[in-house]
């Protein structure tokens, strides 16, 4: 038996399984839904949320790969590439980020759980989950190994069931004749969206791995899969009962209690990960921040902000979170193999060349996303910031060795 310390495979798969398991990666999926009919669609649309998750998640494993070589926390890892102060600056932005998804999930469970059970308003609802949010994140994620385990183990087999209950409902409605396939690269946006608002995050799970190649391999195909799952649910529930959303075909296929718990269940274990991860980069930022507090007013406020803002433009959101870690994570991937790892201290060049890249590729995301590029926005922006990355490693090298031979 092994006896290291540190998290093990197994512990990250349950981390990133309850991460994917979210009212959030239903609704997308359904949003999905929403522009396509027909009988091909599904398998239209499967094949773009497939594709993109996949690319996601190898964006995943090589961010929770650098993690876990380095034995550090997500934004602590790019002080490297980006130097401690645009290091600083990715962690205020992550830290925006992950207060936006707290309200989020927050603001999509207590709605679905107020729909399930008439009983409970709306604020109510996101009062309770914000609660259990904080105990969650207070608690400690090394601290509930056992109980993570076993909410783990119950919320897969309620999504199990429930899969199953979609799948034999009869649809709410007649299938229009009229077929309609959604956009491949839309959709590949929406579904690689969702991997790259966890990249500032990963290695904030897998820096302790006792297998710095296992863990984050385990992660990311965790993950991978059961998000493809979700959005499967999604869009499933949106071809099958238009317009009546995650909690209308719940009550539909008459699931309503194990509807209630997974939501419930979901959300919590979801957007506890959020809030830890935000005091995490307040950390990284100073040192003297304690991040289980900070946690836990993130949790506080991202409730807040859920019953008194409210989240309409979701899928803006999601658009605006790749521009901003897409191109920085090509970054940060690509110095990882330009420096060879830890094993260089960057230059003052290299270290000004990446945040150019950064900008540049943020530029381009949204330039390509106005002029509707056909291979869609994160793909241009990730190829613009890593070919300068490169480029700038190579012209810092050049100046370092003239400097060295005067």
């Amino acid at each position: 038996m092994d006896t290291r310390k540190g998290t093990s495979a197994i512990q990250c798969g349950l981390v990133w399984f309850g991460a994917a398991v979210s009212i959030a990666e239903i609704q997308t999926g359904i949003d999905i839904a929403a522009g396509a009919r027909g009988s091909g669609a599904f398998s239209a649309a499967a094949w773009a949320i497939v594709a993109g998750h996949i690319f996601g998640g190898i964006l995943l494993y090589a961010v929770g790969r650098i993690g876990a070589r380095m034995h550090t926390g997500a934004m602590d890892c790019v002080k490297l590439p980006f130097g401690r102060l645009g290091a600083g600056l990715l962690a205020t932005l992550n830290i925006i980020q992950l207060l936006g998804w707290t309200a989020v999930m927050v603001a999509q469970g207590a709605d679905a759980a107020s729909a399930l059970s008439a009983s409970i308003p709306f604020p109510a609802a996101a009062c309770a989950i914000g609660l259990l949010v904080s105990a969650w994140v207070f608690i400690g994620i090394g601290g509930i190994s056992k109980i993570n385990a076993a909410a783990m183990g119950l919320l897969f087999l309620l999504t199990v069931y429930l899969s199953a209950r979609f799948a034999l409902s009869a649809p709410a409605g007649a299938e229009t004749a009229e077929a309609s396939g959604p956009d491949f690269w839309s959709v590949f946006e929406y579904s690689v969206a969702m991997p790259l608002s966890w990249l500032p995050l990963i290695s904030d799970y897998t820096r302790d791995a006792r297998s710095p190649r296992l863990a984050p391999a385990v992660s990311a195909a965790v993950y991978t899969v059961v998000s493809c799952w979700m959005f499967g649910i999604g869009l499933a529930c949106g071809l099958r009962f238009p317009g009546a959303g995650f909690s209308g075909a719940v009550l539909a296929c008459g699931a309503t209690a194990a509807g209630l718990v997974v939501v419930v269940f979901s959300t919590v274990t979801t957007t506890s990960l959020d809030a830890y991860s935000a005091g995490e980069s307040a950390k990284s930022i100073c040192a003297r921040v304690p991040a289980r507090a900070f946690a836990v007013a993130v949790a506080i406020a991202g409730t807040a902000v859920a019953i008194f803002v409210g989240m309409d433009s979701y899928l803006d959101f999601l658009y605006l979170i790749a521009s901003v870690f897409a191109p920085m994570a090509a970054v940060q991937i690509a110095d990882w193999f330009a420096w060879r790892g830890v094993g260089a201290l960057r230059p003052r060049a290299a270290v000004a060349a990446n945040a150019v890249a950064w900008v540049a590729g943020v530029a381009a995301y949204h330039i390509a996303l106005a002029r509707g590029c056909a291979i869609g926005a994160t793909l241009p922006a990730m190829a613009t910031s890593a070919a300068i990355a490169f480029a700038g490693k190579a012209i810092a090298s050049n100046r370092t060795a003239i400097d060295g031979n005067r």
